[in-house]
């Protein structure tokens, strides 16, 4: 190859390349359209579409070679909103790789890209959605609870580390391209994450329950030596401070484990069972 060729390959490649601005435009219309155009038959892939659109026009000239760009991610389409973006990353590295010669056929593309689907969704139910989530609102409810102002601001935590997040992973997807999710996943770190997620979040709901869940008993016994009753409540206190309370909690496991997610039996449960043992005279 000559030098003049050279430099045209070299000024070819450097008009192909994708900026940040390219990527923030994908990132930010992915992120405020992800759920508006779902639908039974494609769920979000005309919003996976639409977020890469400029970035492929970008990449191919040609009018035809655009089109087929647009047809390959008009399929089906279905993950996590925020760790789902690594998708996106890797997409838009591999389309600029083929627009830039490379021989990658759009069914590899789009078998990657449906492949990581699934993945991405667990990853990012779990740690966005059932980790995350919980701990942000939980936090916020024990201000509010306090008559603290700053419990209406928590909840915006949520969204922000979200943006922040997805923004991370799909940068990390580009650069990285389609071994991205390999060499995360073979480094343990997302292993490492939501398992440290996980022990947060139990620790987080171990703390509340012990502030929250209130229950005690009225009961006494009055003995014919004594003057002064014998209150049910404080012996269980001598023995273990909170014991009917983790009680209920262990209970509620117990039933969740062995029983089922049944959440409408649980509530109406428990209502029943406290007006019982109020009408009885046991807890107070």
């Amino acid at each position: 190859m000559s030098g003049k060729e050279t430099y045209d390959a070299a000024i070819m490649e450097q008009e192909q390349k994708l900026t940040k601005k390219d990527l923030r435009g994908v990132y930010n219309t992915w992120y405020f359209s992800t759920e508006l155009s779902n639908s039974y038959e494609r769920l979000q892939a005309l919003a996976f579409c639409n977020a890469i659109s400029k970035p492929l026009r970008k990449l191919y000239k040609d009018d035809e070679k655009y089109k087929n760009a647009l047809k390959r991610h008009l399929q089906f389409y279905n993950s996590e909103g925020t760790f789902g973006c690594m998708i996106h990353g890797i997409v838009l590295s591999m389309e600029e790789q083929k627009a830039g010669g490379a021989e990658i056929p759009g069914e590899v593309i789009t078998g990657i890209k449906t492949g990581l689907m699934g993945p991405m969704a667990g990853i990012g139910d779990t740690i966005i959605w059932g980790t995350l989530k919980a701990i942000i609102l939980a936090l916020a409810c024990t201000f509010a609870m306090q008559g603290q102002s700053l419990g209406a601001l928590v909840p915006f935590l949520f969204p922000l580390s979200g943006y922040l997040i997805g923004w991370y992973c799909l940068t990390l997807g580009y650069k990285v391209g389609k071994d991205s999710i390999m060499k995360v996943m073979q480094s343990g770190l997302i292993n490492d994450i939501i398992t440290g997620s996980s022990i947060l979040g139990l620790f987080m709901m171990g703390a509340l329950s012990s502030s929250y869940v209130k229950v005690k008993t009225v009961l006494q016994f009055s003995m014919e030596n004594t003057t002064e009753p014998i209150v049910l409540q404080n012996i269980l206190d001598q023995i273990l401070p909170g014991m009917l309370p983790l009680a209920v909690i262990f209970g509620i496991y117990y039933y969740f484990t062995h029983k089922g997610a049944n959440y409408n039996k649980v509530i109406f449960g428990l209502l029943g069972i406290s007006l019982l043992c109020a009408l009885l005279g046991i807890l107070g």
